[in-house]
């Protein structure tokens, strides 16, 4: 088959330059959607990151309604196996379960994506219901990281981060209950934007407040596309249970400026969390650059019960996926969820949380109050709060205490050592704020260190500026210009 274009020129292009080449008629959607299925059939053996890719789409890219005259003109895009529904394809959520499961019709958000002329080509990995580090069950697949595929992308949107990564496409889908778009966007060197509340609608089943903590969005390896992302696709469904905000401008042109110097404060003490020196080493040269771009740069913490917040969290996170698996199982006629088809660690969350009562959600919906005070009145005082995105190195494949396949009998000490890995990103789930992860540093083992960025609520676009303003600073060059070993240029 010819292709379109080299890979090194592949790879070059962002999601706006294909989209640009696209208009001038260049290349035609079809052309790039079988460049990305070539890039998929390149390197996806070694990493595991498709789940399925659509191959009547790929000959057809009008087929699903992709809309060639949005802004983004018929690139190729994927979409995590969880989350935005698409009509008629299978969505399977990592779970033996649900093999063969098929949606009805689209999701509120995948009608946006379509509409924003992205051509939704397939499927990625994805941990068994969103609920783990890492998309690793042997049963139903192991994802890899590309710049060491030793080692975990992390998760939830575990395929997306090794898809955009190693050159597939320019941009993903990904969703963030706690930190699963940051977190694979930070070990796998991509950019990653956490909404705040209120941006991309996870209409019709749930709202940004029943759903509490989740929400969308995608990995990309620019800031404009990030913009051009949050532009094209936000905004609320008919009947939201909440008001959706808009910006006074849209994000392509607010990042073609710098923002004002801002008071940006680090951080790596969380409670009983903290970062290893070598994690604290890069948050500080980190803060060192901002300095130098003008900001003022120092040392604080918001004034919050963080102990509280974290068990407040871990009673959310167990009774909303407690909810979700029996909203699951009741329709395959089962009364508990059945052994051999669902992890262990999600049978005993089910165990677990089925029962909470509402005193129990009442008193946690009590601290998450609190706590989002607690931030509120921080950034009355700061701009910015940048920390590591984790506070410990990511974990070789293998490491199944951070697994829903982990045989630890306590849900409560899973999710807490869950929690000294991922300390910095469930609060802003839990807030409501954005948080976006910046490929900026460098672990010890090698692989990439996103640096976290987070916000007052409705501060995307300030995250955004920041970002672009950093972007410019060093050139384009994330990673330092490196890319990973399992990458289609190599």
């Amino acid at each position: 088959m010819t292709l379109a274009m080299s890979w090194d020129e592949w790879a070059r292009h962002d999601a706006l330059g294909l989209a640009a080449r696209l208009r001038k008629g260049e290349v035609t959607p079809a052309e790039l959607a079988a460049q990305a299925a070539a890039a998929a059939a390149k390197v996806d053996p070694e990493l595991s990151a498709i789940v399925e890719l659509f191959d009547d789409v790929i000959a057809d890219p009008l087929k699903d309604g992709m809309n060639p005259a949005g802004p983004f003109a018929g690139v190729p895009y994927l979409m995590k196996d969880l989350g935005p529904q698409m009509k008629g394809r299978l969505q399977e959520m990592g779970s033996l379960l649900m093999r063969g499961n098929r949606a009805p019709a689209d999701t509120f958000l995948t009608q946006k994506i379509r509409q924003a002329g992205l051509n939704i080509i397939g499927r990625t990995t994805t941990p068994e219901f969103g609920c783990c580090s890492s998309a690793e069950n042997p049963a139903v697949y192991v994802t890899r990281n590309p710049w060491n595929t030793g080692y975990t992308t992390c998760g939830s949107s575990a395929g997306t981060g090794a898809a955009v990564a190693a050159g597939i496409l320019p941009i993903s889908h990904g969703s963030d209950g706690g930190g699963s778009i940051r977190i694979p966007a930070g070990v796998n060197g991509n950019i990653g934007l956490k909404p705040s509340r209120g941006v991309f609608s996870i209409a019709p089943a749930l709202s940004d407040l029943s759903g509490l903590v989740s929400t969308q969005g995608c990995h990309t390896r620019t800031v404009r596309d990030s913009a051009a992302f949050f532009d094209a696709c936000r905004g609320g469904a008919p009947g939201e249970f909440m008001p959706f905000w808009q910006p006074t401008e849209p994000y392509l042109k607010l990042i073609e400026r710098d923002p004002k110097p801002l008071r940006i404060a680090l951080s790596h003490e969380w409670g009983d969390y903290r970062a290893t020196p070598a994690l604290v080493d890069e948050l500080t040269r980190v803060g060192r650059l901002l300095e130098g771009l003008g900001h003022k740069v120092d040392w604080a913490l918001p004034k919050v019960d963080i102990r509280a917040a974290f068990a407040a969290q871990t009673t959310c996170y167990i009774s909303n996926f407690a909810q979700t698996i029996a909203n699951l199982i009741a329709p395959l006629g089962h009364k508990r969820p059945p052994e051999g088809l669902i992890e262990p660690i999600n049978i005993r969350i089910w165990e677990a949380g089925i029962n909470t009562s509402f005193s129990e959600r009442a008193r946690m919906q009590a601290v998450f109050n609190t706590t989002s005070r607690g931030f509120g009145a921080f950034f009355e005082e700061w701009d910015i709060i940048l920390t590591p995105i984790t506070a410990l190195p990511t974990p070789r494949i293998g490491t199944t205490e951070y697994l829903t396949l982990s045989d630890n009998p306590d849900v409560h000490d899973w999710f807490g050592n869950l929690w000294r890995f991922f300390a910095y990103t469930p609060l802003a789930n839990l807030c409501g704020i954005p948080g976006i992860s910046l490929p900026l540093g460098r672990q010890e083992n090698g692989l990439p260190l996103g640096i976290q960025a987070q916000a007052a609520q409705a501060q995307d676009g300030l995250l955004l500026q920041l970002a672009a303003q950093i972007e410019r600073a060093i050139g384009g060059q994330w990673n330092d210009g490196k890319r990973p070993g399992v990458h289609v240029t190599n």
